[in-house]
């Protein structure tokens, strides 16, 4: 992985998150609602614990968690939301996994299919691109906050299962049940990560070419603005080269 970027870490260097504020207030809202449905405790519901965090890191009023927690567990009327998965095909034969939370599914699938289609990409049968990716756990940490060995030492201790060292930073990967534990130590450790998040990373990761990355960094960001998808999941690889090079012509 060492000099390549995939989807979790590629989002951060292209610095989208302000400009789409309000669309990221709409995702991390969703989030917590779903969780709630399994109690509005957090402390003893993982879940909506992760949820909360990430409302906290874009400064989500107490107020507006609160209400969508409450819609979550009944308190509140509110739309009813299915949460699914849609997997499918990318330009250069990136595999994709979208996770979708939506009150109208029939209209969801079409125009996510019709996202693909448009650009190079087609919807798969159930199953077919899942089995390419596992759920793991994921903080990226910046080269400054941490020296390699002592970060090495702190995750594998708190269960981390790898510490991988990219150009100017780390990727700890833990077992989903010991994101918690790893989250802790580090905290406890003061060190801050720029990534926290439970995810779906490639077993496989593909390299594109400079058109295929260009293509797929265009449909990625076309299935994030979807206001259904919660998140998008992807098996490229981009070099940091070749994806400074993308952002340097826009």
């Amino acid at each position: 992985m060492g000099g390549h970027s995939h989807w979790s870490t590629i989002k951060r260097h292209k610095g989208a998150q302000d400009a789409k504020r309000g669309k990221i207030f709409t995702k991390v809202i969703r989030d917590i609602t779903i969780a709630a449905r399994g109690g509005s405790d957090p402390d003893g519901n993982s879940s909506l614990r992760l949820a909360i965090a990430k409302a906290k890191e874009v400064n989500m009023p107490v107020d507006t968690i609160k209400r969508a927690i409450q819609r979550g567990t009944g308190e509140l009327p509110g739309a009813q939301l299915e949460e699914f998965t849609l997997e499918g095909y990318g330009p250069g034969g990136t595999a994709l996994l979208v996770e979708v939370l939506s009150d109208n599914r029939n209209r969801t699938v079409a125009e996510i299919r019709s996202l693909l289609n448009k650009n190079n990409g087609n919807m798969a049968e159930a199953g077919s691109v899942a089995w390419q990716f596992q759920k793991k756990g994921l903080f990226v940490v910046d080269h400054e906050k941490v020296e390699e060995d002592a970060l090495l030492s702190l995750a594998l201790e708190a269960g981390a299962e790898d510490v991988k060292a990219n150009p100017t930073s780390f990727e700890v990967v833990t077992q989903p049940s010991d994101f918690e534990s790893v989250k802790e130590a580090l905290e406890k450790a003061h060190i801050v990560p720029t990534l926290a998040e439970i995810t779906y990373l490639p077993q496989s990761p593909i390299q594109l070419d400079e058109k295929a990355a260009t293509q797929v960094l265009k449909l990625m960001d076309l299935l994030d603005d979807q206001d259904d998808v919660q998140k998008v999941h992807a098996n490229f690889d981009i070099s940091d080269e070749l994806l400074e090079k993308l952002a340097s012509v826009g």
